[in-house]
């Protein structure tokens, strides 16, 4: 990861983390464009659910959180809730696939 700037204002410091929020938004919105493309390679909706996968990814990003410095209980309940409402959408384009 780059080195975080060194800002001179509080004006600045908004600055820096609205561009770091665009590209949050854009970094989730590419993850949800995969997860609908991993429901056309899922057979069951249980599948889909996966939930050993999820446990393992919100493991992942613990132990990332930890080695980044931050708190690793607020990065697994932002991932749980995305991860929840990504499966959610992923059931719905695995449902829609059946229907053509």
């Amino acid at each position: 990861m780059s080195e975080i700037k060194k800002c001179n204002s509080l004006e600045e410091v908004r600055t820096e983390i609205d561009l770091l929020d665009a590209k949050l938004v854009e970094l989730i919105s590419q993850r949800s464009h995969l997860i609908r493309q991993a429901a056309g390679f899922k057979d069951s909706v249980e599948e889909v659910k996966a939930e050993d996968r999820i446990e393992f990814i919100l493991q992942r990003v613990r132990h990332l959180a930890i080695e980044k410095g931050i708190n690793p209980n607020m990065i697994s309940e932002l991932f749980n809730i995305m991860i929840n409402e990504m499966v959610e959408t992923e059931i719905a384009e695995f449902r829609n696939a059946d229907t053509f």
